[in-house]
């Protein structure tokens, strides 16, 4: 799994014109990308270094604070564009793998007490957020 983690003071995702997800305060904006190997264990790991990674104000974490994070799905980013001008998309794991996974790792966020806001899994979503620093972390698992 790969997810690309902001820290931000505000963020929300739109779908039709309708906000579905939205945060307000200290909080992280998370990207999660799933890959072909991919596993409910992973998305647990996953979970528990969001929902601890100190990157928040004075190095406290969304457990310390119980700051909000924004999940939002993006197969985009196990892209590869090495070769030529046109990104394959070879690495990300189809719909039916990764969807259960994006939602384990918001399970799972939630059974550690977050609170976590989402998009909407393979729909067309316009992101919005103001990064706080700017902060942006990458975590392979």
């Amino acid at each position: 799994m790969r997810a690309v983690v902001q820290r931000v003071s505000r963020a929300s995702v739109t779908v039709g014109g309708r906000v579905v997800g939205a945060i307000d305060g200290p909080g992280l904006m998370v990207l999660v990308g799933v890959t072909h190997d991919d596993t409910p264990e992973k998305a647990a790991k996953l979970a528990a270094k969001l929902w601890g990674l100190r990157i928040l104000a004075d190095e406290k974490s969304c457990s310390d604070l119980g700051a909000p994070l924004l999940v939002v799905s993006q197969f985009t980013l196990y892209g590869d564009a090495r070769k030529g001008r046109r990104p394959t998309w070879t690495a990300a794991a189809p719909g039916p793998v990764a969807e259960p996974l994006v939602d384990a790792v918001v399970t799972e966020l939630r059974a550690l007490g977050a609170k976590v806001e989402t998009g909407v899994f393979g729909a067309d979503m316009q992101v919005e957020l103001v990064n706080d620093g700017p902060i942006t972390v990458i975590l392979d698992y």
